[in-house]
């Protein structure tokens, strides 16, 4: 306190951004507070995990809300310990602090719950200056929206490519800006490229379940492309939770000895559901239980619980730098494409959400030969010997790479496992151009041991999608000529991005 040279006690970690204002580490006050804050927050969370008797999901459940507790009364999140929040309401005679109070207004829904602004919903409009790259719907059914892309080279690959996105969160994830449309990318390297687009659902929808998705999702997507381009077989990449579908579809698939899908590229995607991180918080007996009650009465899971479930596995940044940033400082959200999806929700249906959770996180079935049944056909992961690319991010927190990594190895064909940077979206959304996270990739062979095949990796810098290229081309065939929506079996019947992707939970 009184300003002399020391050696600090306490460190922020290197991700954590709260204390990146050069006072905390300047002004002895700040910088004391800091540290005050950090050695108790350590301590609470310590004694939390040295209880006695606690079984391992409940201490775990602990931890986490400790954590979520802890975070919430960080320094960086009160006016009157927070220098830039002091610097901003004195430069600006409080006007900072009236701005954050019609913004919080703003944000408070009539139900009394908060939905904090994270990007400026007027910046962005679906089809206009985001989900933009040129093609048209092809097919459609209850349960999705099929789209087919211009091409973008005189020939294309002769197996076309299904994209296969979670129904947690809505396609164009994959399909942002041109700078960074990984469905864009796909289509200038010669791919004839196909993506689900999901329904987002309503009360409607509470009976359809995880077999809908698989017999008019992927396996209706299938169909519509061999009417479409003449290919019986294609390759399909999956995303997350549409990753878990590719699996389950080709175990199907494997099942009725029918060969559909020539290669699989899993991204960010579980098979094995041991190790769920942080997510398996939220997921016991009792929760489901509470969670099936309300969803009988809505008939879906609401897309803002989602959110703010996943909001809350990345609190810091997800939620408390948007509190500072909106009714602290009293700052308009930026115009962000990534945020913009991420706050564009989706709904789940009762009985598909149900069955998910149960069998896939809390029973783990899905790596159990014959523990799941899917239109009354028995399903074995291991038994899918289908050439697979499985991409992971080190510091996803909703599919933790270890799990995906474990995931892997339950598949009977070659793998390749790569493991990005950054997280569940920023690992996966890498453009060539961008050069600001790398890569490593490893051994194909012995998919045993995560930590041993980290050891053994290599690291690469730039992106992932070069890569993915170079190991799908073998399986791509010959070149042929170019096809345009419309050219086969099906005619367009609405430009892209079609007409579901733009029904909003509000």
């Amino acid at each position: 306190m009184m300003g002399l040279d020391y050696a600090a006690v306490a460190i922020p970690e290197d991700d954590d951004v709260r204390f990146r204002d050069p006072a905390w580490q300047e002004h002895p006050y700040f910088d004391l507070l800091k540290q005050n804050y950090l050695l108790a927050a350590q301590g609470v969370v310590r004694a939390f995990h040295d209880i006695n008797g606690l079984d391992e999901h409940t201490r775990q459940k602990v931890e986490f809300f400790t954590r979520q507790f802890v975070d919430a009364l960080a320094p960086t999140n009160f006016a009157a310990t927070n220098p830039e929040v002091l610097r901003a309401t004195l430069e600006s005679k409080g006007e900072n602090l009236v701005r954050g109070l019609q913004n919080l207004c703003r944000d408070s829904e009539a139900e009394g719950k908060l939905r904090i602004m994270m990007s400026d919903p007027e910046a962005f409009e679906v089809g206009v200056n985001i989900a933009t790259t040129p093609g048209a719907v092809i097919y459609q059914n209850e349960m999705m929206q099929l789209l087919q892309y211009e091409p973008a080279t005189e020939t294309v690959f002769k197996r076309p490519v299904l994209v296969v996105p979670p129904w947690i969160n809505k396609y164009y994830i994959l399909d942002l800006q041109p700078k960074n449309s990984f469905v864009r990318w796909l289509v200038e390297q010669g791919h004839t490229v196909f993506v689900i687009s999901w329904v987002n659902p309503g009360a409607g929808h509470a009976d359809k379940s995880f077999e809908d998705y698989l017999l008019d999702g992927t396996l209706a997507a299938l169909d519509a492309i061999e009417q479409a381009t003449g290919e019986r077989e294609c390759n399909a990449i999956g995303y997350c939770l549409g990753g878990t579908l590719v699996a389950s579809t080709l175990a199907y698939l494997q099942a009725r000895d029918e060969q559909r899908v020539n290669a699989a590229t899993y991204l960010t995607t579980l098979i094995d559901f041991a190790e769920p991180g942080e997510l398996g918080v939220f997921i016991d007996e009792q929760q489901i239980e509470n969670l099936e009650k309300q969803m009988q009465r809505d008939g879906y899971l609401d897309g803002k619980s989602m959110s703010a479930t996943f909001n809350m596995l990345r609190a810091n940044d997800l939620v408390w730098s948007f509190y500072v940033h909106n009714y602290l400082l009293g700052r308009d959200p930026v115009a962000f494409d990534l945020l913009y999806w991420n706050a564009d929700a989706t709904r789940m249906p009762a009985n598909m959400h149900s069955f998910y959770l149960r069998n896939m996180y809390l029973n783990n079935a899905l790596r159990e030969p014959g523990g799941i049944e899917l239109a009354g056909v028995p399903i074995d992961i291991s038994r899918v010997a289908v050439p697979a690319y499985f991409l992971s991010a080190e510091q996803d927190h909703i599919a933790p790479w270890r799990a995906t990594f474990n995931g892997a190895g339950l598949l009977a064909g070659p793998v390749r496992f790569v493991l990005g940077d950054s997280g569940h979206i920023a690992g996966v959304i890498n453009p060539p151009g961008k050069k600001k996270y790398g890569f490593r990739t490893g051994p194909e062979t012995g998919l045993a041991d995560a930590d041993a095949w980290l050891r053994g990796s290599q690291r690469h810098s730039g992106s992932w999608w070069p890569d993915w290229h170079a190991w799908i081309t073998p399986y791509a065939g010959e070149r042929v000529a170019q096809r345009r929506p419309g050219d086969g079996g099906l005619k367009p019947l609405e430009k892209a991005p079609g007409s579901y992707v733009k029904v909003r939970v509000e």
